[in-house]
């Protein structure tokens, strides 16, 4: 797919990388493409995060859009963050479509795609008369906790009926989206291999925030929010106290009963391009994510990273990362948990590494977009027959 204009609803451009950034950016390599970050999900919440990220917003609109990368702009718009109420909708309809079609018509797209990796977008979508709409799923949004899961899912309902293409992250999502729209695809997600490689490479040093800990270092990267399983980590942490368990990432949720445990390290956000110096420094990586509805359809974007760097992980028993059971230990509770970090640490070499990075090296997100291109490409050519 080349010369293509796509306007994208998405996640806020600078938060931490996700499938979002990594798709965009690769095609933004031949296209162009007007990133709209995000529009909320939720109403704010009282306190300095999303005071601090209203203003940042308001900023970023009074700047109009800015190129963020080759051939991608960011527009930060101002909307009303009430998503389920209808006189909100309305007004925001209004308020997107003006700001969208003036950045658009700035930047000489007049006829675009629309991508969006959110659910409550269709009737913004609509409003700009796309040429192709795009839903890419990343989440079972009927079950997470943050938000108002029913009206997500009446909302994305509406959104996979109006899509001509719907990708999905994980076998358990695409199956449940076929149900609304029968042009839906298992779009897994790919890893930014050569980054995260950079973690084998004797020339870069340990992380500065590990140096001073314990060793060993068995690490999490990620958001801490109610999808990580606090009970696996405290397990882990009460029966190695001579080990650190070190959690990079933000949280937002309780973790004081996690924190009482004095060899369990809170590092904060840790940024994309210092990763692999932080995975060098991690003697095994966990993905410990509580098992149930939610989790059952997520897909660890996480994992290919931890195996990318070439270090051994454990992870719960999702259904996504049975693939890669030759590559990790999937544990079935966290006494499991701590046997297969036991097993790891006595075992792991140089070697086995190199071995779990060069596994990765094929699910790149090169491979992973140029696929996602062709299956828009045959849909679009159709249509234009």
């Amino acid at each position: 797919m080349t010369g293509q204009d796509i306007v994208c609803f998405a996640r806020d451009w600078d938060d931490h990388p996700t499938s979002n950034n990594h798709v965009m950016r690769r095609l933004a390599r031949d296209n162009r493409v007007l990133w709209i970050s995000s529009i909320g999900m939720r109403a704010p919440r009282a306190g300095t995060r999303d005071g601090a990220r209203i203003v940042r917003k308001i900023r970023a609109f009074l700047d109009g859009p800015r190129e963020a990368a080759p051939n991608l702009w960011v527009l930060s718009p101002l909307v009303v963050p009430l998503p389920h109420a209808p006189w909100a909708t309305s007004l925001n309809r209004s308020l997107l479509r003006t700001a969208i079609r003036r950045a658009a018509l700035r930047l000489g797209m007049r006829r675009f795609q629309v991508w969006s990796f959110l659910p409550n977008t269709v009737d913004y979508a609509a409003d700009l008369d796309p040429t192709i709409l795009v839903y890419y799923c990343v989440d079972d949004w009927a079950h997470a906790g943050a938000y108002d899961g029913a009206r997500l899912a009446a909302a994305e309902a509406r959104l996979c009926g109006r899509a001509d293409i719907v990708f999905a992250t994980s076998q358990p999502l695409a199956e449940a989206k076929r149900a609304l729209n029968p042009a839906t695809y298992l779009a897994p997600h790919g890893v930014d291999h050569a980054h995260f490689a950079r973690a084998l490479d004797p020339r870069v040093a340990v992380a500065p925030e590990l140096r001073s800990l314990r060793q060993p270092v068995i690490g999490y990267v990620g958001l801490i929010d109610e999808r990580v399983d606090q009970a696996l980590l405290a397990h882990v942490a009460a029966r190695h106290p001579e080990w650190t368990v070190a959690l990079a990432g933000r949280s937002v949720v309780d973790t004081s009963a996690l924190a009482a445990h004095p060899n369990v390290r809170f590092l904060g956000h840790v940024p994309y391009e210092r990763l692999p110096e932080l995975l060098k420094g991690f003697a095994a990586a966990l993905v410990p994510f509580a098992v149930n509805e939610y989790t059952r359809h997520v897909n660890p974007l996480k994992l290919r990273e931890y195996l990318s760097a070439g270090v051994g992980v454990v992870s719960s028993d999702l259904p996504e990362v049975a693939a890669y059971g030759r590559w990790c230990t999937i544990a079935r509770d966290a006494a499991h948990a701590v046997r297969a970090l036991e097993t790891l640490l006595a075992t792991d070499t140089a070697t086995l590494r190199a071995r779990r990075s060069a596994a990765m090296r094929a699910e790149g997100w090169d491979a992973r977009v140029m696929e996602l291109a062709r299956v828009v490409d045959r849909i679009r050519q159709r249509r234009a027959a």
